[in-house]
């Protein structure tokens, strides 16, 4: 299994976690709430749908809504498919989510995973951003050394690029510092019509993402298709 299709599925286990879903409620929840997932296809989710169906993970109902009936034989089409999630699927995805590997720690699967932190216990947040961290700094020793060898041969423009680089990933250490602090106080992330933070005492209870004024972005791109 490739990492992007791993990342994919397991998003989608995540988001059907939730609430059945038809494939193009999953793919517009993909595009609009995982920034990692902005540009992809049909073509690359149903063919996870489908892998995932077969593992036992998600199951296939017809669409039970009134629309659906009406317009399958109006318009020569079969009703939309709900995919659900099932007993074995959802065991599968609380076992992903405890996993704390260096996997976690890459861009896009670091993406996908803090997008289901409120779903995912204390311990196992506090050890992915804290390896997120510990990667980024690695990254910003390596760019920082670079830069150092390679200044006096590099036009202003490029050198420039290159601080902006290291900018973004010190804004995005910056950024992880607070996540941790916050981890490590118990305190509940405060979201839009929220008053003054509380404490969690719930394992793993749900928070809503910060808003720092540097939150870094994410948006690489996926497979692009029809």
């Amino acid at each position: 299994m490739s990492r992007r299709s791993g990342i994919l599925e397991f998003a989608v286990l995540g988001l059907l976690r939730e609430s059945p879903m038809h494939g193009y409620e999953l793919r517009k929840r993909l595009n609009t709430s995982l920034g990692v997932f902005r540009a992809f296809s049909y073509g690359t989710l149903y063919p996870c749908l489908k892998t995932l169906v077969a593992n036992g993970w998600l199951i296939e109902e017809p669409g039970h809504t009134s629309e659906d009936a009406l317009a399958a034989p109006l318009a020569g089409r079969r009703a939309k498919i709900v995919y659900r999630l099932t007993a074995e699927g959802k065991e599968h995805f609380e076992e992903l989510l405890s996993q704390t590997g260096p996997d976690a720690y890459e861009d896009e699967h670091f993406a996908a995973r803090f997008a289901f932190f409120g779903q995912t216990s204390r311990d196992v947040r506090m050890r992915v951003l804290e390896g997120r961290r510990s990667r980024l700094e690695e990254r910003l020793e390596k760019m920082s050394a670079s830069l150092a060898r390679t200044r006096e041969r590099l036009d202003d423009y490029t050198l420039e690029l290159q601080r902006h680089g290291m900018e973004s990933v010190e804004r995005e250490v910056r950024w992880l510092n607070e996540l941790i602090e916050s981890e490590r106080a118990g305190r509940d992330l405060k979201g839009p019509g929220q008053g003054e933070t509380t404490r969690d005492t719930t394992e793993g209870a749900p928070g809503v993402l910060p808003r720092p004024g540097d939150t870094p972005g994410s948006d690489t791109p996926g497979d692009t298709a029809t």
